[in-house]
């Protein structure tokens, strides 16, 4: 019997999206953006060197049809990926209103999202103070620090101190439908600081904001501060049943890796693991002789995007890919004959961009399992369709393109 493993490598966009032109970096439209293009140009020009050296190299990825599926989005140039594909590849357009997380998992999972996400103002301080004095109440604190968009490493930098002074949490926004608590670990408390998240979580989604984000971190002020793995996410549930539901309720398991549980709040999903990315590989890397069959392993890889597409890191960026493509490589020769790997992405975050928030993109599909074949331009709804298919499942929505 058949399984599927769903991967999602968190902002990898290969261009080309049509609506680019809606979405911005602040006064900088997304069109053109490129996060795969860009990274390779910037290895073969030799100015993505730090940690690595010489063109881009993903020849895993690229043999699946890397580097052909973003010349397909975007007609971009794509220096050192140019394989012949010997897998099933193609490109994904998103149609949900966001260009964040949730509504990039969610309609790949088979639910593009109904309505418009709530988001903060631009200005400072930015929150409601009805918001803040019940972060307050519930936090048991008569302030709070941040109060503002911003980067969560540079305002644990600016205002670590200060929540240790005074006990406050710091509480931040970004572009995206978010509302971020970070704290100390030891001195705010790890169990306070999810309760406190969890707690406030309602009220937020009342608001239609997305996601609440729990962001511990530790240190003192000689040693430095960094945020741990301890971080969690207190998502809106999804409106109506997605493609975990779908597995789930014919029978078969399905397992959770990386920030899966917490995007769909545990929605049709037995079990999920969490932690680093080297981490979570080796998860995957175990799924791939544990797995059920049936049954539909999900996994998300964050760090391209949290590590270094906010950052606007290229050469961090670049490693990373080679990371992973050496892994993937790994897992594709442990998988099974009948199994199914779609391998993809939930929206962009060029690093050569203007700004630090995510890029509207068009995603590359990537499949292994499925023989040799150009999909084309497909829908993200289309690869829960297909997973479900392949599954034996018939989806309520979506077209297989296998």
């Amino acid at each position: 019997m058949a399984r599927a493993f769903l991967v999602v490598m968190d902002s990898v966009g290969c261009g080309g999206a049509p609506d680019a032109g809606r979405f911005y970096n602040g006064v900088v439209p997304d069109t053109g953006s490129n996060t795969l293009a860009h990274i390779a140009q910037a290895c073969a020009a030799g100015t993505a060197e730090e940690g690595r050296s010489g063109p881009l190299k993903v020849p895993n990825l690229d043999a699946l049809g890397l580097g052909a599926a973003t010349r397909l989005s975007s007609g971009a140039n794509v220096p050192g990926l140019d394989a012949t594909p010997s897998g099933a590849w193609g490109a994904a357009t998103e149609h949900s209103l966001g260009k964040d997380t949730p509504s990039g998992h969610w309609e790949l999972a088979g639910v593009p999202v109904p309505w418009d996400w709530g988001y903060f103002s631009k200005t400072t301080p930015c929150f409601p103070e009805a918001l803040v004095a019940k972060v307050c109440a519930l936090a048991g604190t008569e302030g709070i620090l941040g109060n503002c968009r911003a980067s969560g490493t540079v305002i644990i930098e600016d205002l670590a101190e200060a929540h240790l002074r005074t006990g406050f949490p710091i509480c931040y926004t970004s572009a995206d439908s978010v509302f971020q608590i970070a704290a100390h670990e030891e001195h705010f408390g790890l169990d306070r600081l999810l309760k406190l998240c969890r707690d406030l979580a309602p009220t937020l989604h009342a608001m239609k904001i997305g996601r609440v984000i729990a962001r511990p971190f530790v240190g003192d002020r000689d040693a430095g501060f960094s945020r741990t793995t301890n971080r969690r996410d207190y998502a809106i549930a999804p409106p109506e049943p997605v493609l975990t539901n779908w597995v789930q309720d014919a029978g078969g398991s399905v397992h959770g890796v990386g920030k899966i549980g917490d995007i769909f709040s545990m929605a049709g999903i037995d079990d999920c693991s969490k932690g680093e990315d080297v981490t979570l590989m080796q998860d995957l890397q175990k799924w791939a002789h544990k797995a059920e069959d049936g049954s539909l392993t999900f996994a998300n890889f964050v760090e391209f995007d949290s590590l270094y597409g906010h950052r606007r890191d290229i050469s961090g960026y670049a490693c990373a890919l080679e990371w992973f493509d050496a892994e993937i490589g790994t897992f594709m020769d442990k998988m099974r004959e009948g199994d199914l790997l779609i391998l993809t992405a939930d929206h962009g975050n060029d690093p050569s961009w203007s700004g630090t928030d995510h890029t509207r993109e068009r995603v590359p599909v990537l499949c292994a399992g499925a023989g040799t074949k150009e999909v084309g331009i497909v829908d993200f709804i289309d690869v829960a369709a297909t997973i479900a298919t392949h599954l034996g499942v018939t989806p309520p929505r979506g077209r297989t393109f296998l």
